[in-house]
């Protein structure tokens, strides 16, 4: 059996997070997962439909990935991905990076992987690995899925060769930091400010504030949108709760962020967005209640409440990121 030495696998609620942190712990910079996601300008929204999507999906984060490209110049990382259509290439990527004694980030569709419990199709799932034998692989997953865990070598190398909406040629990674890295406090404006004008200042409108006003308006045809009412709403809803992080859509994540950041800086901006972000995160989850019980029951006038609802949100989250896009001022 072939295993980095002073490996922390601790499991976090987000994946990629969770293999940020793993991989920067063995470098001896370990960060809070909210700061992790908060320095890697982490929150965002999106609600995306398509023709060939059997139903709507909320997104609360940027698209896999950059999250850990943000946070790597953020913190001024060397960050070393690693891409490939071979499989024979990708093993020797991977097992040539554990030997050397690093762990490695992966990129690859969870639901190949054996200890998973919910067989769903995601290809922007991250882990990180830290050993191999000739049966299995050795990686930290998410708290959710059991921190360490371990899957065949032949399931990872499907997961990791899987194609489909937002996966990666058999993606690796690494992480390096400095000798003199960067302390994490003098980062903490330029990456809020960069995802309050993201946020504020979407190229269209299914993304930041304007996605969730114009997801409060569609919201409400939702009944009529799902081929299967019943499975599909609820199963939306449960994709927020869950999949968004703790429930909120990634809101908790950022809020908690923003608290340990009122904590490091004396700003009444920061203050603000702290109180907004509490508000909101509170309101995402009554939303998907709402559109669970409008699933359950068919009765649209919870639809109405939950875009309304929606309504509110784009408003608040739209002060909220006013406010925090002043903190650099």
């Amino acid at each position: 059996m072939t295993m980095v030495h002073d490996i922390d696998t601790r499991g976090a609620q987000h994946c990629e997070t969770t293999a940020l942190g793993v991989l920067l712990r063995h470098q001896g910079l370990d960060l809070s997962e909210p700061m992790l996601f908060g320095l890697g300008s982490g929150l965002s929204f999106v609600y995306w439909d398509s023709k060939n999507m059997g139903f709507p999906f909320l997104g609360g984060r940027v698209k896999p990935f950059e999250l850990t490209r943000n946070l790597a110049a953020t913190l001024g990382l060397e960050l070393a991905v690693r891409e490939t259509t071979s499989a024979r290439r990708a093993w020797d990527q991977v097992s040539t990076a554990i030997d050397a004694g690093h762990p490695v980030g992966l990129q690859l569709d969870s639901y190949h992987l054996d200890y998973f419990g919910s067989k769903v199709h995601f290809g922007g799932h991250v882990v990180a690995m830290y050993g191999y034998d000739d049966h299995d692989a050795h990686l930290v997953d998410t708290e959710q899925q059991g921190g360490a865990v371990t899957t065949t070598l032949a399931s990872l190398a499907q997961a990791r060769a899987a194609r489909g909406p937002m996966t990666a040629r058999n993606r690796s990674f690494t992480l390096t930091a400095p000798s003199d890295p960067p302390a994490p406090r003098s980062r903490i404006v330029p990456a809020i400010t960069a995802c309050a004008d993201a946020f504020l200042d979407p190229p269209i409108a299914n993304l930041g504030h304007r996605g969730i006003e114009k997801a409060g308006k569609l919201v409400r045809g939702w009944l009529q949108r799902a081929d299967d009412p019943q499975r599909d709403l609820p199963q939306a809803a449960l994709l927020m709760e869950r999949a968004g992080t703790g429930g909120a859509l990634f809101r908790n994540l950022y809020r908690d962020f923003l608290g340990e950041c009122a904590q490091l800086l004396d700003s009444g901006h920061l203050r603000t967005g702290h109180r907004l972000y509490t508000e909101a995160a509170t309101a995402w989850t009554e939303v998907a209640a709402l559109i669970t019980t409008a699933g359950v029951s068919g009765d649209a006038r919870c639809l109405a409440q939950a875009g309304s609802l929606l309504g509110d949100l784009a408003r608040l989250e739209r002060e909220a990121m006013q406010a925090l896009s002043r903190l650099g001022e």
